[in-house]
């Protein structure tokens, strides 16, 4: 599996019901920008849901990963920007 795949199937495992994307920033598989859509951050902070991630991520931080962009939303955010 690729390590962009490996980061994908992290967050939906320990995020309820998401929906992830991630991408490669720079040709490294380094530096990468990930979008998570979930109704867990319902209710929260943005700065709360960018920590629930970091926390998912703490690992992959340390060995493999040396830059990451998150972008939270709910659902219905998510499907606001795509109407």
């Amino acid at each position: 599996m690729n390590p962009l795949q490996n980061v994908k199937t992290l967050i939906e495992s320990k995020l309820e019901d998401s929906q992830v994307l991630v991408s490669d920033m720079t040709g490294t598989l380094d530096h990468l920008e990930i979008l998570v859509v979930s109704d867990v951050f319902k209710g929260k902070m943005l700065i709360d849901q960018h920590q629930m991630v970091m926390d998912i991520l703490k690992e992959e931080l340390q060995e493999r990963i040396h830059a990451v962009k998150i972008k939270t939303m709910t659902k219905e955010k998510y499907n606001q920007t795509q109407g």
